[in-house]
């Protein structure tokens, strides 16, 4: 069974981008990102309404974090270390080698790669670092643009598992990918 340890954080770079760890000062970036219908459209949570609900959501990473049950990054430009959107490991399942990868990115970076680019990234990070032997993304059907990211990684469609989430009065469905470290 894999031991993960978070400790030191790792910083993970790309060509444009630095992954790096968030902290209260991006308290305001993470309620811009969480607050956001648009952002949030596919993630079946409650949107953050003040900036307590978005400490609150950092320290739900921390303790993710501390305890090495997960790791999540913020995605900043090189040029600018302002969080644009967060991405990680969201569950990891040590026992089977195998971690839930998730991202979000503020709209106006949409179209430009920059999840792609992160995500590329974490898949190296999370088969040579981590020792992962598969990751694995959970989508809502209806998120084109995030089925297209997996698709440009080499994720391959598992499953679409029908009402299988109750959430804000309605059953949703969800689809799951995963790359095998081959």
């Amino acid at each position: 069974m894999l031991n993960f340890n978070f400790a030191p954080f790792p910083i993970v770079e790309t060509d444009r981008l630095i992954l790096r760890r968030i902290t209260n000062d991006d308290v305001n970036e993470v309620f811009e990102l969480r607050s956001n219908p648009e952002t949030m459209k596919y993630i079946p949570r409650p949107l953050a309404k003040t900036t307590e609900d978005a400490l609150e959501h950092i320290a739900m990473i921390e303790e993710k974090i501390a305890t090495n049950n997960g790791i999540n990054w913020g995605i900043t430009l090189k040029d600018n270390l302002k969080v644009l959107g967060i991405i990680g490991y969201y569950r990891l399942q040590p026992e089977n080698y195998r971690a839930e990868i998730g991202y979000m990115l503020l709209p106006e970076f949409h179209g430009k790669g920059i999840i792609t680019e992160a995500v590329k990234r974490l898949i190296t990070y999370g088969f040579n670092d981590l020792k992962l032997h598969s990751i694995e993304a959970v989508i809502d059907p209806e998120n084109f643009a995030s089925e297209k990211v997996l698709q440009k990684c080499n994720f391959i469609k598992e499953a679409h598992l029908k009402e299988s989430e109750f959430y804000d009065g309605k059953f949703l469905d969800k689809v799951i990918y995963s790359l095998l470290n081959q």
